[in-house]
């Protein structure tokens, strides 16, 4: 797949999906710059085209929510832990000693493993709602920044896109005694968070692929004058505000007790939902809340592999999609990363919930279904956290994968249901080639870096679990 930086610049596929369908003998023409020139017919494609035999291109994927150190956990919890009934909050004490243990050379590989997992997958953005700030004693270092540069970093090397959504962490919950456990991601005031995040922006200006965007942990965490102050903040500077939003049942009882309002109805209220605002989960919502969101123009990120295995409840896509709430999606705790297995249980959710078939269908043809679960990975999320990619159009990135039309798991698929095949039969190993900004990520279904970051990640783990 190498060629010459002239050569490069255009791909002819045996299928190409553009215009919400897949076309044959088409080409996809960039600029130098890793920009879309155009998508054209084959035959007027440049000499020095390359042809990607039994291959369909789709626009990249896009992760709206990531927490890359959790990638340690994996396989971690999944036990019970001697408590009445295991749940969100016996895990979390799981997380925090993950949390509490780990070097920012630690957070660099972990980081690395989850985002090469993530382009291996067709993924070529991720939001990263990163919250470790401190030393594990809880001290800030002399950089207040240095752990999310360590996150940064490891996504640059990988080469993925990412939106280092800068987490505002503030206390343990509403009257309610501090945890030692979460040392390492408060900062006490908003004048605090908001310097290190401007700081932490000016520093990003000029880095290729990186921007940065706040987030408010949740209402648990983040008391509402902060709250006003950061999100108000955001909308000035036109940045992506992202918070995770009634998770859980305790978490809109607390806002409940505290607030007189369930968390939605509280952000609604405070004038605090735009279109700049994505909630993560919004699970424990009513329909007159989903109306809420709808009129603000927010987004929600729906993180269906996590909240299925934390046990936090059944996504309400067809609430949110009857409102007319855009859904992006989010890998989150890195159970198992696989976007296109989270867009499938938007939908098998629902079947489960409503003892029915093919809830979720916009429209009654063959794809109709799988575009609106596949724009949920892709554009949605582009949306979302603010990437510049999501469609393969003019003036775009040239941000996309492959599929290998050969492989088992979708071989044989016509043009009419190849979509529906690859949402909800793909398997991850025929991704074979990702291209951002033009550029190889994943060449033949390997990355360059492969074998080194998952040895050094089997390192990690050793020290840290062994």
């Amino acid at each position: 797949m190498r060629r010459d930086d002239e050569a490069g610049r255009t791909w002819i596929p045996d299928l190409l999906y553009t215009g919400g369908r897949f076309e044959r003998e088409r080409a996809l023409v960039c600029d130098r710059d890793g920009r879309i020139k155009g998508i054209v017919r084959a035959a007027e494609a440049a000499g020095g085209a390359v042809r990607l035999k039994a291959r369909a291109i789709l626009p990249g994927l896009v992760n709206a929510h990531s927490h890359a150190f959790q990638r340690v956990m994996r396989g971690r919890a999944e036990h019970r832990t001697g408590s009445a009934s295991d749940s969100f909050w016996t895990w979390r004490e799981t997380m925090y000693s993950a949390a509490t243990h780990l070097s920012p050379e630690d957070i660099y590989d972990a980081s690395r493993m989850a985002f090469l997992e993530m382009v291996l997958s067709g993924i070529n953005a991720v939001g990263e709602f990163h919250y470790i700030h401190h030393t594990p004693e809880g001290k800030p270092y002399d950089d207040p920044n240095l752990l999310a540069k360590e996150v940064v970093r490891a996504a640059r090397d990988v080469g993925l896109r990412i939106a280092l959504l800068r987490t505002a962490y503030v206390r343990s919950g509403f009257r309610t005694e501090p945890n030692e456990k979460q040392a390492r991601f408060i900062e006490s005031s908003a004048e605090v968070f908001l310097k290190n995040v401007e700081r932490l922006k000016a520093e990003l200006a000029d880095t290729e692929n990186a921007w940065v965007g706040i987030a408010p942990h949740s209402v648990r965490a983040v008391p509402l004058d902060f709250l006003r102050e950061v999100i108000r903040h955001a909308v000035e500077q036109e940045m992506r505000v992202h918070m995770h939003v009634a998770e859980q049942p305790r978490e809109v009882s607390a806002c409940m007790e505290e607030h007189g309002r369930t968390p939605v109805t509280l952000l609604a209220d405070e004038g605090l939902l735009g279109q700049h605002f994505t909630a993560i989960h919004a699970i424990h919502i009513t329909p007159e809340e989903a109306n809420a969101l709808a009129r603000a123009r927010a987004m929600v990120c729906a993180c269906p592999t996590t909240e299925r295995n934390l046990g936090d409840g059944i996504f309400p896509a067809d609430l949110l999609f009857r409102a007319g709430v855009r859904i992006a999606l989010g890998t989150d705790s890195h159970i198992q990363i696989d976007l296109l297995e989270d867009a499938r249980e938007l939908e098998y959710q629902m079947r489960l919930d409503k003892l029915e078939r093919v809830v979720l269908a916009s429209e009654d043809h063959q794809s109709a279904l799988a575009a609106r679960l596949f724009d949920c990975a892709t554009d949605c999320g582009a949306q979302s956290i603010g990437a510049p990619g999501g469609k393969l159009e003019a003036g775009r990135p040239a941000d996309f994968f492959t599929v290998d039309l050969n492989d088992p798991s979708i071989a044989g698929s016509s043009t009419e249901d190849l979509l529906s095949s690859i949402v909800f039969s793909l398997a991850r190993t025929s991704v074979r080639e990702v291209f951002i900004g033009g550029k190889a990520v994943v060449e033949e279904g390997q990355h360059r870096a492969q074998r080194e970051i998952v040895e050094r990640f089997v390192a990690l783990q050793q020290r840290l679990w062994g």
